[in-house]
């Protein structure tokens, strides 16, 4: 009588923690990841105010109920800058190149769709009677990113955009829920204070989320057929 294949065969390998699997994916190509993100960024801003400068006359948006309701709120601005830190974490948590080649994708392409309805149908938000004091963080905002190009907020968009890779990449993870849960609330504070700092109305946030939910769906990675179990043989 002999004994079934030595189980060991057969039994899976232990799952990293949830730490330990982030920590992973930061150390891959790291590098790559670094430098890819600074030269978008950099490049960003020259074709974004390059297109608010040369473009037509803008509509001026008009504001509803929900705009009406929402306080101004300047303590909201700090929430309002995180979210070029926010995006970066995507990129930072791609498990590999194929990963960072479709957030890349993503962030290129909602880019120059926003640009292209920028250009051929300029928007704007009205101008909101705000004091800010000169030398303020707010002061500096309001001078530098003026109140074009607001439909789609592209704010929004990479926000949304952002969350729903990152939801993935923490459930892939087996990130616990607490985090999952902060990375929610992060997208949700960035969105909310776009209106709140009265840079964007909800007619341009509506814009930027469904530009943003598309592209998420678009790109949202298949997951791959589980292998079949290995039945043990018996000799």
């Amino acid at each position: 009588m002999t004994h079934s294949s030595s189980s060991s065969f057969d039994a899976p390998s232990p799952q990293p923690s949830w730490p330990r699997a982030l920590w992973q994916r930061c150390r891959t190509l790291w590098l790559l990841k670094l430098a890819g993100n600074t030269v978008a960024t950099l490049g960003f801003f020259p074709l974004y105010f390059w297109v608010m400068h040369h473009a037509g006359p803008a509509w001026v948006l008009p504001l509803t109920a929900v705009d009406r309701l929402i306080a101004f709120w300047p303590a909201m601005l700090p929430v309002y800058l995180t979210l070029w830190a926010y995006i970066a974490l995507p990129v930072l948590l791609a498990r590999d190149r194929r990963e960072l080649n479709t957030i890349a994708i993503g962030c290129a392409v909602m880019t120059a769709i926003a640009l292209a309805v920028f250009w051929w149908m300029p928007t704007a938000i009205p101008n909101f009677a705000i004091e800010a004091a000169p030398g303020s963080s707010l002061h500096f905002l309001k001078t530098f990113d003026a109140a074009g190009n607001a439909f789609p907020s592209l704010h929004v968009s990479f926000s949304v955009f952002a969350c729903m890779v990152l939801a993935r990449q923490l459930r892939e993870a087996s990130a616990p829920g607490w985090l999952r849960l902060l990375n929610l609330a992060w997208a949700v504070a960035i969105v909310y204070s776009t209106m709140a700092v009265r840079q964007h109305v909800l007619i341009d946030v509506l814009g930027g989320l469904g530009l943003g939910l598309a592209m998420g769906f678009a790109l949202r990675e298949r997951p791959s057929a589980a292998l079949a179990p290995v039945a043990a043989r018996a000799a």
